[in-house]
């Protein structure tokens, strides 16, 4: 796992500037540095070492040092396709898969992503034809972003990295806040810097002649394919142990953080690593540690666990939101730094559980399209009326179903992770906002169109929340520590079978995730597999309650330069309605909140000591 970044130019000090660049996220790759520079292109690596320790430094050359590549992640396959290449008569001085990258674009050239199974985000520098070649994975695992300044191009595995370069205009995209108040996260392929893009999952991405030109190499497709039950259990065992054995390939020790819920625990009960790190809380509901340990002790192997305290976690959020690069309302990124840095004290590498709900069907509100299929049977005209009607009322219990199952799927759901609606982002925003939720998810919803309304919404999910923030998450986190996350539910193998579930394997009334839980059920010692979801559970709603965070959070708020973009007025409202418990309203709270201490760091240069 490492920290990729390059620019091309005609530009005179590249030297210094890489190494500036390649310095700002020193914390992706601490081992190791390396760096290329030519008239035309420079390209810098900080390396994690994980396989082939000692010879596999980057940037790496092809035999006539025509192509040069940086590369962070880690291809699963690369045994298979190394034994492919020698075939061709491709000859390999090292053990590691990035040469396979190399060898593999000189025989497959624009082909090569297809051919891989892992995650990544790689560049090429062809320096006969003066191109860059690079590419992001099937679902995003791994972080791409580029910038383009009249004749110079840059490309890093974080935002930061641009910071370094004197031709990079630091900007705030403002059109963006009113989509990032209802989503919580970044859901475009812009960002809050102008101009700087990421790549998304799957494409890949060619810069020749100051022109960029982007394809995508692989999509998401669901196909039902309806086998017994039993069957299709035994597939996702079969092809869940297959994705744990390759996840596990490493030269260095690989480690699990474990809750006590049915994702994490399936990883463990399958991998049964050494060491295991769970994270907790001093209140009872949030605290997942017994159930952990119970686990492990079980399974006869080592927990390590943590409780976080309120004062830790209230002075950890600017680090939080430095390394995330953009503003994220997650308050399970936290959670996950935490226990990243835990595991850090001992691993380089640790599994984790991510993609499981989305690919499985593991939220409750999945269950919606099977529990209230009588409601639907309602003609849509009426359900739309009687939506509109209850729309105009106050909050009441039963009032959001009505209005929900009263508008069409395409025209509401933006995921399971809804703060802000677009009428409460007039109330709360000072600036334009003139992006609707709808533009945003409308390619999507087309895509899919003619699917049902489940598959629908986990296909939002995984484009969105999923790809945007528990992926974008996960790699920051845990790479803040130093240490490679790995998941194992997020392969592209795995998504083939689980694309092929009937609803009734995915959700049912009495439960979700039902195929899954029956796989996972003969391998977890004990009845993990029937918890119910949890995450990383936050005590933020009692939290911001008590004074010293509820202080914080009004200081915040009403500071001057907020008041560019936010009605301080009805955020402090909202504050004392949720404080009083008049309201339940800490999302939008923490979500500004957020929001706030990302632009002091970025754009105010608030010193934090985030480095």
């Amino acid at each position: 796992m490492c920290g990729i970044t390059g620019f091309i130019s005609k530009d005179k000090n590249k030297d210094k500037i890489i190494k500036k660049m390649s310095d700002r996220i020193i914390h992706r790759g601490p081992d190791q540095e390396g760096y290329y520079t030519d008239e035309n292109v420079a390209l810098g690596h900080r390396r994690l070492s994980i396989i082939d320790i000692k010879s596999g430094a980057q940037p790496m050359f092809n035999k006539d040092k025509n192509l040069v590549i940086v590369f962070n992640g880690e291809i699963y396959n690369y045994i298979e396709l190394k034994d492919e290449l020698k075939k061709l008569k491709y000859k390999f001085k090292t053990n590691c898969d990035t040469e396979v990258l190399v060898h593999g674009y000189e025989e497959w050239g624009e082909d090569l992503p297809k051919k891989l199974r892992g995650m990544f985000a790689f560049a090429i520098w062809d320096k006969k034809n003066e191109t860059l070649f690079a590419a992001r994975d099937n679902f995003g695992i791994k972080p791409f972003y580029y910038y383009q300044n009249d004749n110079t191009f840059m490309f890093a595995s974080e935002i930061k990295s641009f910071l370094e370069h004197p031709k990079f205009e630091r900007e705030l995209n403002k059109e963006i806040i009113g989509p990032y108040l209802s989503f919580s996260f970044t859901p475009t392929t812009e960002t809050f810097f102008k101009g700087v893009y990421r790549l998304d999952p799957g494409c890949l991405l060619v810069y020749k002649n100051g022109r960029i030109s982007i394809k995508r190499f692989y999509d998401i497709k669901f196909k039902e394919k309806r086998l017994e039950f039993d069957e299709t259990v035994s597939k996702i065992d079969k092809v869940m142990k297959e994705s744990i054995n390759y996840h596990l390939l490493s030269d260095v020790e690989v480690g699990s953080f474990l809750s006590s819920g049915i994702d994490s625990s399936y990883l463990v009960s399958l991998a049964k690593p050494d060491k295991t790190y769970t994270v907790g809380y001093d209140i009872p509901k949030y605290n997942e540690i017994e159930y952990a340990k119970d686990l492990t002790d079980k399974l006869g192997i080592k927990n390590v666990s943590k409780k976080i305290t309120k004062k830790e976690y209230m002075g950890i959020v600017p680090k939080i939101l430095y390394h995330m690069d953009e503003p994220s309302s997650d308050p399970a990124a936290i959670a996950l730094y935490f226990v990243a840095n835990l595991a850090s004290k001992d691993v380089k590498v640790v599994l984790s559980g991510e993609g499981a709900d989305e690919f499985f069907g593991g939220y409750n509100s999945y269950r919606e399209e099977v529990d209230l299929k009588w409601y639907n049977k309602i003609p849509y005209p009426i359900r739309h009326l009687a939506a509109l009607f209850f729309g105009m009322l106050p909050e009441f219990r039963g009032r959001n179903f009505i209005v929900r199952r009263g508008i069409k799927l395409e025209d509401n759901y933006i995921g399971v992770n809804k703060v802000f609606s677009e009428k409460e982002r007039k109330k709360v925003l000072k600036i334009n906002d003139n992006i609707k939720n709808k533009e945003i998810t409308k390619e999507t919803f087309l895509k899919y169109g003619n699917q049902d309304n489940l598959v629908k919404m986990q296909a939002i999910d995984i484009n969105y929340w999923l790809i945007k923030d528990i992926l974008q998450k996960a790699d920051r986190m845990t790479m803040a520590n130093s240490i490679e996350g790995r998941v194992p539910f997020i392969d592209k193998e795995v998504f083939k079978l689980a694309a092929t579930l009937p609803e009734e394997y995915k959700v049912t009334k009495s439960n979700t995730k039902v195929a899954l839980r029956e796989a996972a059920k003969k391998v977890i010692p004990n009845e993990s597999y029937k918890k119910k979801k949890l995450g990383f559970p936050v005590p933020l709603r009692e939290w911001i309650r008590e004074d010293d965070f509820y202080s914080e959070v009004k200081k915040t708020i009403s500071q001057d330069f907020v008041g560019e973009f936010f009605n301080q007025d009805y955020l402090l409202k909202l504050l004392e309605q949720h404080k009083n418990h008049k309201k339940d309203t800490y999302r939008k709270i923490w979500t500004v909140y957020c929001f706030i201490k990302w632009y002091e760091i970025f754009f105010l240069d608030k010193d934090y000591n985030l480095i």
